[in-house]
C-alpha cells in the first residue's frame, strides 16, 4: 500500500527519496550515477512507495540537506571547531550541534584535507625535507595530479623510494596520521575514523605515476625494477589499461592498430564500452570496421580471461610505441607537448 510522507521522524532512506523527488528526474538521474546498484534499487522502491509529499516536508528535507552540505564544506576547510563556530553563527548553537552530530555519525572527512587545498609549489617546499615515509603518507591522500607534481619535484634519489613506500603502504594507525597532521597544520582538528585507515597501495602509486611526466615515471620504474622487480611488474600491469586508449589521438590510434592482429582486436573489443569501440572503429577503414563488427556478433560468449589477455596485448603494443617515441600518451604532465 502506498504511503504519504509525513513530517515527523522520517528515516534516512525516506528523506533521500523525498530529496530526489523534490530535485526532479533530471537531477536525480545525475545523482544515481554515483550510487551503488543496491542503493539505487532501495531508493527507487522508496520513491515508488511515496505517494505524496507536502510542500513543508520537501522544504524541511532540502533545508536539512543544505545544512549538512554547508557543514561538510566548513569541516573540509578548517575542521570541526571551525565548522561549529560558523554554523553556530548561521543556525544557532543547538541546530549547529545537531548538524555536526549527523555528520560525524555518517561522514568520514579525509585527513590532510587542508593540504589538498595548498598550492603544489608551496607544498613541495614544505615537505621535501621530511622523511620519505611521511611524504608517502601525505601523497597517498592527495589528488593524483597534485601528488604527481610533488613527486616530480623531489630529488631523483628520493622519487623511487617514496613511490615504493606508497605502493607497499597498507594500513596506517590513526595516531600516526593525527601526529603528521598536527605537524603539518596544528590548527586542523583531525577527523580520522577510529578504525585503521586503508591508504596507499599499488592503485594509489599507479594513479600518481600515470600523471607524472614520462621521464620521472621511467626513472622510478627502472629503479623499482632493480630493487623490487615483483612490485614493479604489478605496477606496470596496472599503469595503462585498455580503456585508456581514449587518451590517444586518432593518429596514434591508427599507428597502434597497424601492429594489432584483427583476432586480438575483436576479442579486446568484446567487453569494451561504446566510447572505446567508437574510437577504434572510427580509425579503421569502413570495410574492416564492418568485418570486425560482424565477427564480434558471430563470436558468441567468450571468457573474460581471453578478453583481458587480448586487451593486455594491445596495451603492451601501446607502451612499446610510447617508449620508442612513435606515439604520445597525454598524461597531464609536460612531455606530451610536441614541437
Amino acid at each position: 500500500m502506498a504511503k504519504a510522507a509525513k513530517e515527523d521522524e522520517l528515516k534516512g532512506i525516506q528523506k533521500a527519496a523525498v530529496l530526489l523527488i523534490a530535485l526532479g528526474p533530471e537531477r536525480s538521474a545525475g545523482i544515481f550515477k554515483h550510487l551503488k546498484e543496491e542503493e539505487i534499487e532501495e531508493l527507487t522502491l522508496e520513491i515508488a512507495n511515496t505517494r505524496s509529499v507536502t510542500p513543508q516536508v520537501k522544504e524541511d528535507v532540502i533545508n536539512e540537506f543544505y545544512e549538512v552540505c554547508l557543514a561538510q564544506q566548513y569541516i573540509a576547510e578548517g575542521g570541526i571547531n571551525y565548522a561549529k563556530d560558523l554554523l553556530e553563527k548561521a543556525l544557532g548553537s543547538e541546530k549547529a550541534m545537531d548538524v555536526i552530530g549527523k555528520l560525524t555519525a555518517s561522514l568520514q572527512v579525509k585527513p590532510f584535507e587542508f593540504v589538498r587545498k595548498t598550492d603544489a609549489s608551496q607544498l613541495i617546499n614544505f615537505i621535501q625535507d621530511e622523511h620519505p615515509q611521511t611524504i608517502a603518507l601525505i601523497l597517498s591522500y592527495l589528488a593524483p595530479g597534485q601528488a604527481a607534481l610533488v613527486l616530480s619535484a623531489l630529488a631523483p634519489d628520493r622519487q623511487a623510494d617514496v613511490a615504493r613506500r606508497i605502493a607497499v603502504m597498507d594500513r596506517t594507525s590513526p595516531d600516526v596520521i593525527k601526529e603528521v597532521e598536527k605537524v603539518l597544520e596544528s590548527k586542523l582538528a583531525s577527523l580520522v575514523n577510529q578504525d585503521y585507515t586503508v591508504i596507499g597501495g599499488v592503485d594509489a602509486v599507479v594513479e600518481i605515476l600515470n600523471t607524472v611526466d614520462r621521464g620521472t615515471e621511467r626513472h622510478i620504474m627502472e629503479t623499482l625494477e632493480i630493487e623490487e622487480p615483483e612490485l614493479a611488474d604489478e605496477i606496470r600491469k596496472k599503469m595503462f589499461v585498455f580503456e585508456d586508449i581514449l587518451l590517444l589521438d586518432d593518429r596514434a590510434i591508427q599507428r597502434v592498430l597497424r601492429d594489432v592482429d584483427n583476432s586480438d582486436l575483436e576479442m579486446a573489443l568484446k567487453s569494451a564500452n561504446e566510447q572505446v569501440q567508437n574510437a577504434i572503429f572510427n580509425n579503421l577503414s569502413k570495410r574492416l570496421a564492418v568485418m570486425i563488427k560482424e565477427d564480434m556478433e558471430f563470436m558468441g560468449p567468450v571468457r573474460m580471461k581471453d578478453v583481458e589477455e587480448a586487451q593486455q596485448k594491445i596495451v603492451n603494443i601501446i607502451r612499446k610505441l610510447e617508449d620508442t617515441g612513435e606515439i604520445v600518451i597525454s598524461r597531464g604532465g609536460g612531455d606530451e607537448i610536441v614541437v
